[in-house]
Order: structure tokens, then sequence, then C-alpha cells
């Protein structure tokens, strides 16, 4: 099993969540800002809590096209997979935010929520391949 990083990447905050040891659940972690301290904090973070893997929220609309912000989300993925050399998964995050919203009254941790809700769908896929 593999101790997981999950990414809920935004234009303005940035939604993290980290799973248990066993990498069996994901729980949110942390919303930070997209600007130039982000890929720090993630590198810090990764290397304080031993995250094996990252899970990044691939961005669709209705139709299954990328949405704009798909290509600073694929932009970022090579910046991590080069600079951590950590394997990099993407996962639909097909209405994440609007799940964690509806289910989730602390709105400073909504994008944190919805990574976790990325991260925990790439877990039970992953469980249930093998």
């Amino acid at each position: 099993m593999s101790k997981y990083m999950g990414i809920d990447f935004g234009s303005k905050r940035v939604g993290i969540a980290l799973s248990d040891d066993g990498g069996t659940i994901a729980m949110p972690k942390a919303v930070l800002p997209n600007d130039r301290t982000l890929f720090g904090e993630i590198k810090n973070l990764c290397a304080a809590r031993n995250v094996e893997e990252i899970v990044m929220g691939e961005s669709r609309d209705f139709k299954g096209n990328a949405n704009p912000i798909m290509k600073d989300i694929l932009f970022f993925k090579g910046e991590l997979e080069r600079e951590l050399h950590l394997p990099v998964h993407l996962e639909p995050e097909f209405l994440t935010s609007h799940e964690a919203a509806r289910t989730q009254e602390n709105q400073p941790l909504l994008d944190a929520s919805s990574a976790a809700l990325i991260l925990q769908s790439y877990i039970e896929k992953a469980k249930h391949k093998k």
C-alpha cells in the first residue's frame, strides 16, 4: 500500500488531501494559495508525510472535453513528476466541488474536501483492480 496525496488544482486555490499510511482513506489536509510558494509547500508536505504517489483531479466538462484549467493541471503534473520523482495520476474530478459543498459546512476547507473526494475515488478504483 502507498501513502497518497490528492490535489484539487484551481487557478486561485489548491486543495490538498492525504491518505492514511495504509493508503485506504483520504482526509482533507489544507487549502494552499496557487502562487509561487505552492510547489515548495507540496514538496515539503510530500517529504514530511512520506508521500509515495500523487493523484490530481482531471478537469473535464459534461461532454468529456478538457476544461480551460486542464493545461495548467498537466503542466503542474509534469513539474511534480520531474522534480519529486513520484508517480502522478489523474483522476476525474467530475462534480467533486459540488459534492464537497453539499456535505461540508466548513467552507475554508472546501477545496481540501474536493481533493479528498478525488483521492478516495482513485483509492477505491485501485482497490477494485487488485
